[in-house]
């Protein structure tokens, strides 16, 4: 391969092999959600008061503490980690932040401040020093099966360690804890070499058998005083900040993720021909685009796929600036734009791919020229559907799915429909030198 044209199919050869295909009009439609977000201007202070649930009893004063942050696209994140580390320094320690994402960052210190820096989480906004490097300590191994467990050096080594995460749904288990405080103590703060340990042990014993029982050996060898649980609602807004101490750890945890599912914003319509996503990215999902609103898991091992949605094809257009070109999981597209595979980062892409055992999540789909190309090869290949049948939707990625552009068919559902709102009917779609003129939805909020 000499360059990126060889892989890109142009459009014309793409339109020639699929004839003269008649295109779906598209209109607006919006979600209809009841929300609760704690205000942008109580969210610090939310976090500060979600210190005091915490343990520091042990803590001597002026003690380290060690707040652990990760690299998803969380929402008030510098706001939250701020206030945590404020509510620390007013109790007497002495805090600094550590990133605690697995091998994310090309699995190297600098790359994961600079994930850190590329969120709003430096050291200028959050007011204290941040220590990042990719040395770690075992601390232990499980009891059964003798697998090591991997600790942050200086994580480790302070007096007190607080993750500051999400928790929601993961993408390629289903269990009692999925992505949250104990996974990111677990994978996260275990860095490279522990988070493909895991990933590696995980094949066989399963993340939600191995996640609980690593997080209990953590916290029985490690001075973990607790950590602040972050929920999310369908905007991404957050609405719920709690401090867990670490009594409470997994029971607690589990509570929260009952609430998350609850609130996981999903797509619409249960049957969808073409799904065209305008982004996919680390920052959005740990498998670049969730798993649980595609309804595609191909890359789990001994894992069921979602029960739904059922997508025909995916076309996806490009990676989110935050993700820093590593395309994980864009094996679960049909089709890509050019613009995602000029951005593709492939040896950070492929250390995650490694790290999680996941390989098949970096295969390069076939890839199209233009946004008419992705559509087209799209369509041509769902079955014998007219355009006023055909059921077509393009959404900004899969976090952002408050407004979406449908095809005719589901603007007629979305009008029977109490949870959905129709913005604008379907018009014809518009190209500028065969891209799509029209803004991504989401932004049509503003």
């Amino acid at each position: 391969m000499e360059s990126l044209d060889d892989l890109v199919v142009p459009e014309a050869t793409v339109l020639e092999a699929c004839g003269d295909r008649p295109l779906p009009e598209l209109g607006l439609i919006e979600r209809v959600w009841d929300t609760d977000p704690i205000p942008t201007g109580r969210v610090e202070t939310a976090a500060v008061d979600a210190v005091a649930a915490l343990d520091f009893e042990s803590v001597p004063e002026g003690g380290e503490v060690a707040v652990g942050a990760g690299s998803r696209g969380i929402a008030n994140l510098p706001a939250i980690v701020s206030g945590v580390v404020d509510a620390i320094r007013e109790a007497g320690y002495e805090p600094f932040v550590f990133p605690a994402m697995g091998s994310h960052g090309g699995a190297t210190g600098e790359g994961q401040q600079e994930m850190l820096e590329s969120l709003g989480v430096t050291e200028a906004t959050i007011g204290c020093e941040i220590r990042s490097s990719m040395d770690v300590v075992q601390v232990g191994e499980t009891a059964d099966r003798g697998v090591p467990v991997y600790a942050d050096e200086h994580a480790a080594g302070a007096d007190a360690i607080v993750p500051v995460n999400r928790v929601k749904p993961h993408t390629d288990y289903d269990g009692p804890v999925e992505s949250g405080l104990s996974k990111m103590l677990v994978i996260g703060m275990g860095k490279q070499r522990g988070a493909k340990t895991a990933h590696e042990w995980a094949i066989d014993w399963s993340f939600r058998n191995m996640i609980p029982e690593i997080t209990e050996k953590l916290l029985a060898e490690l001075p973990v005083a607790g950590g602040v649980a972050i929920v999310e609602d369908q905007f991404d807004d957050t609405t719920v900040i709690e401090g867990v101490p670490p009594s409470g750890f997994l029971d607690r945890e589990a509570e929260l993720l009952e609430r998350a599912y609850d609130l996981l914003p999903t797509v619409p319509f249960d049957d969808v021909d073409v799904l065209i996503l305008d982004r996919q990215g680390k920052d959005v999902s740990g498998q670049g685009m969730d798993t649980n609103v595609i309804g595609r898991r191909p890359f789990a091992i001994n894992e069921p796929e979602p029960e739904r949605p059922d997508v025909k094809r995916i076309f996806v257009r490009g990676l989110t600036e935050t993700t820093h070109g590593n395309a994980m999981g864009m094996g679960s597209a049909d089709f890509v734009h050019r613009d995602l595979a000029a951005e593709l980062d492939s040896s950070t892409s492929l250390i995650n791919a490694i790290t999680a055992s996941t390989t098949r999540g970096v295969r390069l789909p076939p890839v199209v020229e233009t946004d008419r190309a992705g559509l087209v090869a799209s369509l041509s290949t769902v079955g014998v559907v007219g355009p006023d049948a055909v059921r077509v939707l393009r959404a900004t990625d899969t976090m952002r799915l408050d407004r979406l552009y449908a095809s005719p068919a589901l603007v007629e559902e979305a009008r029977e429909r109490d949870d959905l709102r129709v913005i604008s009917v379907p018009t014809p779609i518009e190209f500028d030198d065969g891209q799509f003129a029209a803004t991504t939805p989401h932004e049509t909020r503003k």
